[in-house]
């Protein structure tokens, strides 16, 4: 996991993944392969992807939806 330091800058951390993704999201549910290929072009490999995901979770910004088998972005002011 990159992130931002010294050696490291924000572009090149894995925070910088955070708005695409969470952007990608609030469009639409989607699969976290659909999620990957749609936002590939802004990210640098699959490992940084995961990482971002990982910490995207851990925020309590975005959940599985297990029956789906689909990330959704969460949204503070909803309720469910």
């Amino acid at each position: 996991m990159r992130l931002p330091n010294k050696v490291t800058s924000y572009s090149n951390s894995i925070i910088a993944l955070f708005p695409g993704i969470l952007e990608a999201l609030s469009q639409q549910d989607m699969s976290p392969k659909e999620l990957f290929e749609r936002t590939m072009p802004r990210q640098k490999n699959m490992a940084d992807f995961l990482s971002a995901l990982d910490c995207l979770f851990a925020l309590g910004r975005i959940k599985l939806i297990e029956e789906k088998r689909v990330l959704r972005y969460v949204k503070r002011d909803t309720i469910r």
